[in-house]
């Protein structure tokens, strides 16, 4: 099963506490999840505060733009992988501007680039950027994966749809790897039909293990209609992560920490298919023990890939600790 680490690109004020993620700090993450051999980083995609974080906190969040971040991490490292987890694709209209964007990371970083796509989780950020629109996201995302793919593997390009147009664009050089892989961000039905139709993996977030399993029955079932191997599709979830020297120290060390409140806020969009479940009967939450035991369940459930992990900290020497408890006491006993 492969590992990977968020990295807080546009986390700082939901699931960190302000001040959090200096350039310095995602750096050192980074720097540090390359060191502890993880896979990959993956970073959010913000371009505003959410109305809740600015209740909270008085100094606006530092929500750095994750292209930009990942040339810096690229130089930085030399093996480590990083993923946009995930891209918000109706918040980035001109596609054009993000293939390019993203063929030239890919290059630049000797071919460590993987693309996660989506919707994004709150409605209120797509609003602030298009005021008054009553465009569906879903179907924006609908379109604009194609139109992403078309302009990084087509020599020459043209797409005219509702919402993304272009015409006779020779995007070149094409990213350096003959494949970027492309994960499909969500925890609807309609994102497993889109990793089914178009992604190389399927990038839910707290997905309950018994929810999990009936996903990825239907997830197998939808690519196997689209005529595609299932055993080409990741099955790459992504958990929270809080490890203690007992259950309980755990549960209340996680309760205190901003990603507490976050989670509780998501009920509301991306997790509201949670109903009644407390955090911890989800994510990684407990002794090294609880979470071994977790992570060995989902495995067996169909679970390929821990992908960017979120680590439950309220400063960055305790996130470093986390990460380096997970990657020498809970990895190696991963079936």
């Amino acid at each position: 099963m492969r590992v990977s680490a968020g990295l807080p690109t546009g986390m700082e004020g939901l699931t960190y506490p302000i001040p959090f993620s200096d350039p310095d700090a995602v750096i050192r993450i980074a720097k540090h999840a390359e060191k502890l051999d993880y896979h990959s980083v993956w970073g959010n995609d913000h371009m505003t505060t959410q109305h809740y974080v600015r209740a909270e906190f008085e100094t606006p969040p530092r929500f750095w733009e994750p292209l930009i971040t990942y040339s810096f991490v690229a130089a930085e490292t030399t093996t480590l992988r990083f993923g946009t987890g995930i891209l918000v694709l109706p918040m980035r209209r001109d596609i054009v501007v993000a293939a390019k964007q993203l063929a030239t990371l890919d290059h630049f970083s000797g071919g460590r680039l993987e693309i996660g796509v989506g919707i994004g989780a709150y409605r209120e950020e797509f609003l602030a950027l298009q005021p008054g629109e009553t465009l569906p996201r879903g179907k924006i995302v609908d379109e604009g994966i194609p139109a992403l793919k078309q302009l990084l593997t087509d020599r020459v390009a043209s797409f005219k749809g509702e919402f993304f147009a272009y015409e006779d664009v020779e995007l070149y050089p094409k990213p350096l790897q003959d494949h970027v892989p492309i994960y499909i961000g969500g925890n609807n039905e309609n994102n497993l039909r889109r990793a089914a139709k178009w992604g190389d993996g399927w990038l839910p977030a707290a997905v309950h293990l018994d929810r999990i399993r009936d996903d990825i029955k239907t997830l197998r079932e939808l690519t196997e209609a689209e005529g595609r191997d299932f055993a080409d599709i990741e099955v790459a979830p992504q958990y929270i992560v809080h490890i203690g020297k007992t259950r309980e120290a755990a549960l209340e060390s996680f309760n205190q920490t901003q990603m507490c409140a976050h989670l509780t806020s998501l009920r509301k969009s991306t997790l509201k298919g949670q109903g009644e479940l407390n955090h911890e009967d989800i994510n990684l939450i407990g002794t090294v023990e609880d979470v071994v035991e977790r992570a060995n369940l989902l495995g067996e459930a169909g679970v390929t890939h821990l992908l960017g992990l979120y680590f439950a900290a309220n400063n960055i020497e305790e996130l470093l600790d986390q990460m380096q408890i997970f990657a020498e006491d809970v990895v190696p006993r991963l079936c």
